[in-house]
């Protein structure tokens, strides 16, 4: 593998950094960018790799791409409408290490040519598919980076939700890149759970009053989760506070269930959380607790989306009276989400302890059964960041 691959696959979900003046969809976004600046600060912000448009189109050159070489030490991607081995070449010679290969633009024949041509120069290549064809194109021409574009390049229109099912139709043994449209943690969070392991992120990025900080919040972790939400005002108050995710208890005898998964910003992400068996309701992800006998629901739980798990749920009480828990969270391997008398006292205490993928709190947020307290769901998000 080469460095740009070897990059993506990184433990959790991994970062490319875009360097893009203006866009043809969007217009100016930062006209004024410097290229090697961005390449340092992102690299310092955890990036797994930079982008680097050359194309005049989006006020990019190859001089950018010379620029953060110089600059920054991880691996960059040239990113322009190629279709010679010459544009291959004059990126490496600049100092990529990938080069974004557009099937919408290249025929079978020729996209072989230019995999060959990257692979004898040294260059990875990111495959970038738009439709179900393309995919199925991309897997056929042996590319082992694929890139998913939520952006329709003759339209300019972002589509997410057919991104993230073209991330999970993807063969699993591909590096997959979920490309535009990611602007919150949480919708990077959702790609990375279609099976995404990575996302590009550009025009987010080039639109922050710091571009760094801004790929710093999306990649961060844990995630947080505002769970027993019952009223729009109370999801109103989580997402203005920065949660994530935002929780529907939807079984029986619940003091805060709610009547329905209500309506979230694009911002978060929607969790209606069941026992026993999962619901018809629309949401995101789906928590699902065992029904045991004689209680309402077992307490540990797992995570699912469409059906397939992708989280563990730990839903102990996390405090010193019981050092067992946090033992056992410490031992669990994959993604794991945290519940059970969190708040703003302790969430820092068990993050730092743990280092979770999530984090989830309910009653311990409320001034009343399902009525949440804004004030305490602000102290316990800050705290969780």
């Amino acid at each position: 593998m080469g460095r740009f691959r070897d990059a993506l696959v990184a433990p959790g979900l991994t970062a490319i950094a875009e360097v893009k003046r203006r866009s043809p969809s969007a217009g100016e976004l930062r006209p004024n960018a410097d290229p090697a600046a961005l390449a340092a600060a992102y690299e310092q912000a955890g990036a797994a790799a930079v982008s680097i448009l050359v194309d005049a189109r989006f006020a990019g050159s190859w001089e950018d791409l010379s620029a953060a070489r110089a600059a920054a030490s991880l691996p960059l991607l040239a990113k322009g409408f190629f279709s010679t081995e010459e544009d291959l070449r004059t990126a490496r010679e600049a100092g990529a290490d990938a080069a974004l290969l557009l099937l919408r633009d290249l025929d079978d024949d020729t996209a072989r040519c230019l995999l060959g041509a990257a692979s004898e120069l040294g260059l990875d290549a990111l495959v970038e598919a738009h439709d179900a064809d393309e995919l199925q194109r991309a897997t056929r021409l042996g590319a082992c980076v694929v890139g998913i574009n939520a952006r329709d390049l003759s339209t300019f229109e972002v589509d997410r939700r057919r991104q993230l099912e073209l991330v999970s139709q993807a063969p699993r043994d591909h590096i997959v890149v979920a490309e535009s449209g990611i602007e919150s943690r949480a919708q990077g969070a959702a790609a990375e759970l279609a099976g995404a392991d990575a996302i590009l992120v550009g025009s987010a990025l080039m639109r922050a009053a710091d571009p760094a900080a801004k790929l710093a919040e999306l990649i961060s972790r844990p995630l947080v989760k505002v769970c027993g939400l019952t009223r729009s005002d109370d999801v109103d108050a989580a997402a203005a506070a920065g949660a994530d995710l935002a929780g529907f208890i939807l079984a029986d005898g619940s003091p805060r269930r709610a009547s329905r998964v209500l309506e979230v910003p694009e911002t978060m992400l929607s969790v209606a959380v069941h026992v026993g068996e999962p619901g018809e309701e629309e949401a995101d992800l789906v928590q699902l607790y065992p029904r045991e006998a004689g209680k309402v629901r077992g307490r540990d739980a797992v995570l699912l989306r469409d059906g397939r798990e992708v989280a563990r749920v730990l839903d102990q009480p996390w405090d010193e009276r019981e050092p067992g828990h946090l033992e056992r969270a410490r031992a669990t391997t994959g993604r794991i989400m945290l519940a059970g008398g969190l708040g703003p006292e302790n969430v820092r205490a068990a993050i730092e302890a743990v280092r979770p993928w999530a984090v989830d709190a309910a009653s311990s947020l409320e001034s009343a059964p399902g009525i949440k307290d804004h004030e305490r769901v602000r102290s316990y998000v800050a705290a969780a960041r």
